[in-house]
């Protein structure tokens, strides 16, 4: 066995080299069509360090008192002081007149890039237009007191005011027109690719603006997304405003282009998209009407991301050439590191997105105090739910619960914590273990003003689904040669798998073999209701509205079912543990009249 000293020579050098083959830019799919991996003198050497990985990375366990109990190394990214900085409070997205003004055909000439025109322009112009560029950008995820220089991340940056990161906050029956800048540099800096396309997961938007794996575009091109913010059947079941019980509150979007979704969301290219529905006095963003949630100040957005750094440059680290799973060491939440929230004594909705890129988390309340569980994915639960067991959140999962500090003692200390135990990145341990707290909550004391949010009794019923007309299966597992695969098939970025008929209503088995593995499984386009787990009844956390499903492992399988309404096109549906879906679980399907 090496020595700590010679592993971590080795750990240097493994990273250097990955770093160097990186500013290729090229896919997986490219070294092995090329024959690079295994086969070029200078990919040799990486191949023959697979087994000093574990010292550092992110897939197994502990065999020289390197890594921690949890798998992770807890020797490799440089130390942390916890509860140091504050957590970042995402800003919103300003709104800016366009110029040019968005149009129904893309603007070539102008420098937007190719797309098919949009659907229902005419129908939904838009009200109110914003504009973003992704940027490269100088980010400090460490606390100043630990000495570790910022990294260079890829963000979403507001073109009025220059804020990084920015969130959308929408309404419905308010379409919008978000201009999209690919302003990336073409040096990469190790990982990452100047290509991009903006998913809105899992907006209820045309296929031109669904931010397509296959619909990317080039540096110094534009996208103009147009989203009609109206709730599933407006042009169908339900016309005209759609059917209330399909009301989503909780979105985020993120880059998504194919062979590199894992690496550029992972250098930061994602953010939240807020719908209100004030129209129907559901969640109005106002805590003072409609579910009377808590709103403003008090209703916080969380990304929570794990990461690794360069012990030697103290750099963000993203390894190309592990196929099963990157687990971080670090935990950021908003881009900082284990960061602090001053809190008042009273309600507060915590938006929790797992922006992965396969980490999933058990999160609880060091006091164990129980959440109240509000929404399910970006889908508001027919009624709240108290959850003292904690929450299981995999990749791409939201949750929004209220946590209710009304009774705590000013001055005291509640930590957002992780419990669940994972050693290696294709997968969850089916176990808890020593918890790991993310947030620290800072109890202040009475709140300026008076609460006046409440936890409704009642939230949004379930919709009401149609016989299905049609019912398929899909395997998610891995491939003989090590790829993950749907129906034993490797994804094609030229190959629509089936066709659905617009408006019908279908079943899909999505079937994780219950391996020693685990994929939070993503369908753009509809929320599905989870029909059943392993033929008996979803827990009630699962008995909303959902667009991510995982399956395998400790999770069993499940059956789905949706409606394909008031939009044509293409949508894929993949495992949003982004390695896994970058080689090469995915497919393209397409709805069609």
């Amino acid at each position: 066995m090496p020595s700590r000293k010679q592993l971590e020579k080795l750990t240097a050098k493994y990273m250097k080299e990955i770093r160097d083959a990186d500013a290729a830019k090229l896919s997986l799919r490219e070294y092995l069509r090329e024959g690079l991996v295994g086969g070029a003198a200078g990919l040799i050497a990486l191949q023959g360090m697979r087994n000093f990985r574990p010292f550092w990375a992110h897939a197994s366990h502990d065999r020289d008192g390197l890594t921690g109990s949890s798998g992770t190394a807890n020797v490799v990214s440089p130390p942390n002081t916890p509860f140091q900085d504050p957590l970042p409070i995402l800003p919103t997205l300003s709104q800016k007149t366009l110029t040019p003004a968005p149009t129904k055909a893309a603007n070539i000439a102008a420098g937007e890039a190719a797309r098919a025109d949009h659907q229902k322009w005419d129908q939904f112009l838009p009200q109110k237009t914003y504009e973003m560029e992704e940027v490269a950008v100088s980010e400090q995820f460490y606390p100043a007191v630990n000495g570790v220089p910022p990294s260079t991340t890829w963000r979403f940056r507001d073109t009025v005011n220059g804020n990084v990161s920015p969130l959308v906050r929408a309404n419905y029956q308010e379409p919008i027109v978000v201009r999209i800048w690919n302003r990336l540099p073409a040096a990469n800096g190790g990982f990452g690719i100047n290509q991009v396309t903006t998913h809105l997961h899992n907006g209820h938007t045309a296929s031109e603006s669904d931010g397509s794996p296959v619909d990317f575009y080039d540096a110094n091109k534009f996208k103009d997304y147009h989203y009609v913010n109206m709730r599933a059947g407006f042009a169908s079941t339900h016309a005209p405003l759609g059917d209330t019980r399909e009301t989503m509150s909780t979105l985020w979007f993120h880059d998504h282009r194919f062979d590199f979704t894992a690496a550029n969301v992972y250098k930061g290219l994602a953010s939240f998209f807020l719908l209100f529905s004030a129209d129907q006095n559901q969640d109005t963003g106002n805590e003072a009407t409609g579910f009377r949630l808590p709103s403003g100040a008090y209703d916080i957005p969380m990304i929570l991301t794990d990461k690794v750094f360069d012990p030697a440059t103290g750099q963000l680290f993203f390894d190309r050439f592990n196929l099963n799973g990157i687990l971080g060491d670090k935990y950021a939440v908003n881009g900082k590191i284990q960061p602090y929230l001053n809190v008042y004594k009273r309600r507060y909705r915590f938006r929790i997105l797992n922006g992965g890129p396969s980490r999933f988390y058990q999160l609880f309340l060091s006091n164990n105090q129980a959440f109240t569980q509000i929404s399910s994915d970006g889908n508001l639960l027919p009624a709240a739910i108290s959850r003292s067991s904690g929450i299981l959140l995999g990749v791409a999962e939201r949750v929004d619960v209220i946590v209710d500090f009304t009774n705590a003692a000013t001055n005291s200390r509640i930590y957002l914590e992780n419990r669940l135990q994972q050693t290696k990145g294709e997968g969850p341990d089916s176990q808890l273990t020593t918890p790991t707290a993310l947030v620290e909550f800072r109890v202040l004391g009475n709140p300026p003003q008076a609460d006046q949010s409440l936890i409704p009794t009642t939230l949004i019923a379930n919709p009401t689904r149609p016989a299905s007309s049609k019912t398929r299966s899909f395997d998610f597992d891995k491939s003989r040669d090590g790829l993950w695969v749907i129906n034993d098939q490797i994804f094609d970025p030229n190959v629509i798998s089936f066709q659905v008929r617009q408006n019908a209503t279908e079943t899909w088995n999505i079937d994780g073999h219950s391996r020693d593995w685990s994929h939070p499984v993503h369908i753009h386009f509809e929320e599905f209701g989870i029909v059943n787990r392993n033929g008996s009844t979803p827990p009630p956390e699962e008995r909303g509205r959902k667009d991510v499903v995982s399956v395998g492992n400790f999770h069993g399988d499940a059956q789905v079912k949706m409606q394909f309404r008031d939009f044509l096109g293409h949508y894929p549906m993949h495992c949003h543990n982004t390695i896994h879906e970058d080689h090469h679980m995915m497919l393209r399907w397409e709805i069609i009249p």
